[in-house]
This record gives structure tokens, sequence and C-alpha cells, in this order.
């Protein structure tokens, strides 16, 4: 079993396993860094796993006087980078995350080495997920019940119950402002603009039943991107790397066994 160390950093909780080149893993709206579970002994082995959770999301702390927009999630990605003192990594973004790795990309490509985008989106939002949906379900039901919905909208139809079940408890962390604040900031989010600027080695993943964030998207994403190759998993919804995780891992390890070494 690998050693996991929970870290403080700024106001998120990391988890840290393993010795190696950096890979840090950024999950998504109202999930937390176990959503990268699958991820973990696999790559602990010979990178140093570093798995977010943002501020206000899992074990994170929720304090009413930051900002929880995408811009204020790349200043806190910095601040890993910071912590860690790291001159390079890769990076994985999932959904939200890849949003805020998109940006932290165009920022700051002298820190990746190489960059993943999970199920992600430049633009567009699948109907689960668009703003008003999301406020308007919240309104109606209730936090924990709208961002159930949301996740169990979100896996493909071959999932299995324990795991859906699982993922429900998981995104329940995540208070009503917060997922409020952050829903609106991705919702006005448009990267397109600034996909030719991405200069690191980028894979885009999306699973072939992802509803949340159609493969259409991660196609648009990848089109936009000069040094991109498109991935698409089969039998995933939008958490391939849980679903469907033997064929995300290798899918992953090829492609930072490539891009992911220390120069």
């Amino acid at each position: 079993m690998t050693d996991v160390n929970t870290i403080p950093v700024g106001d998120m909780k990391v988890r840290v396993s393993g010795t190696g080149f950096p890979l840090i893993l950024v999950h998504g709206f109202t999930t937390t860094s176990e959503f990268w579970r699958e991820q973990v002994e696999e790559f602990s082995a010979s990178y140093q796993v570093i798995r977010l959770n943002l501020p206000g999301h899992g074990i994170s702390p929720s304090p009413t006087t930051r900002s929880y927009t995408i811009d204020a999630f790349v200043e806190d990605l910095e601040g890993i980078f910071q912590h860690f003192s790291l001159s390079r990594a890769a990076l994985v973004g999932l959904s939200m995350g890849g949003v805020v790795a998109q940006k932290f990309a165009v920022k700051n490509p002298q820190l990746l080495q190489s960059l993943v985008l999970v199920d992600t989106t430049a633009n567009g939002l699948g109907p689960d997920v668009r703003a008003e949906n999301v406020l308007a379900a919240i309104d109606s039901l209730g936090i924990a019940t709208a961002s159930q919905n949301v996740v169990a909208h979100s896996f493909g139809p071959g999932a299995p119950r324990a795991l859906v079940e699982w993922a429900k408890r998981e995104v329940i962390q995540t208070p009503e402002f917060v997922a409020r604040a952050a829903i609106m900031s991705l919702n006005k989010t448009d990267t397109r603009a600034s996909l030719s600027r991405i200069t690191t080695p980028t894979m885009v993943i999306v699973g072939s039943e992802d509803i949340i964030l159609p493969p259409a998207e991660s196609r648009t994403l990848s089109d936009g991107i000069p040094n991109s190759t498109l991935i698409v998993i089969e039998n995933a919804g939008h958490f391939p790397m849980v679903e469907q995780p033997g064929e995300f891992n290798r899918t992953l390890r090829g492609f930072l066994g490539q891009h992911a070494k220390p120069i």
C-alpha cells in the first residue's frame, strides 16, 4: 500500500505520494482528490503524485474571504509549485480542473513538461452543468441533491452502482456558496482564443459516453492546441480514470513516458 501524506498548502489539503518527477492531478467541479484514487498505486512507484483538493472541495477548507473562480484556482495551482519548489511538472486536469490547467499552461508554460486534459472544455457545457441549470437545481433541490444528480449523470451506463454511490458521497462536501461561485465562473470561461498559445506537449482524453462535456468539446480542444493528441476511452463517461482505470492508466503512462521526464 502506498503511503499518502496530507499536506496543507494555502487553502488546500493536498495528497502526496511517491517520489520522482512531479505529477499534479487536479479534479473537477464539486469532486475531490479521491477521483484520482485509481492512479495512486500505479503512478506513485515512479512519480511524486500530488493530488489537489481545490479550496472548498473535498477535505479542503472553505473560507468565505476568498474567491472560488477559475482564475483563483489557477493561483492556487501556482501556489503548489511554490510550496514544493517545483521547476517543472506534468499537469493533469479533469473537467473544471482541465479548464484551470489550460489557463495555467498559457500563463506558466515554463513550468510544464506535459499537459493532460481529461473530459474538459474550451467553452461550452452540457445541459447538466450549464450554470443556469445547476443554480436552478440548487434552488429547488438543495446543494447536496443537486450535486449528487450531476455526478450520477456523469457516469457511463455501464458504471457499477457502487462506484456511482461512492461518487455521490464525495461531492456533497462542497458548500453551496463555493459551488455557486465555481459554476458561474466556469460557465463564463472561454479559452478558445488562447489554445494556440499552449506550447506544452498535450494529450486530450475523453470518455466516449460523456454527456456532461461531450467528445466534440475535446475535439475542439485538441484541434486548437498545436502539439496535442486526442484519445477516446470507450465505455466511459465523464470520469474515465475511475470508470476504465486500466485503459486510462495505460494511456497516461504511455504519454508521460514520452513527455514527463526530467530534462
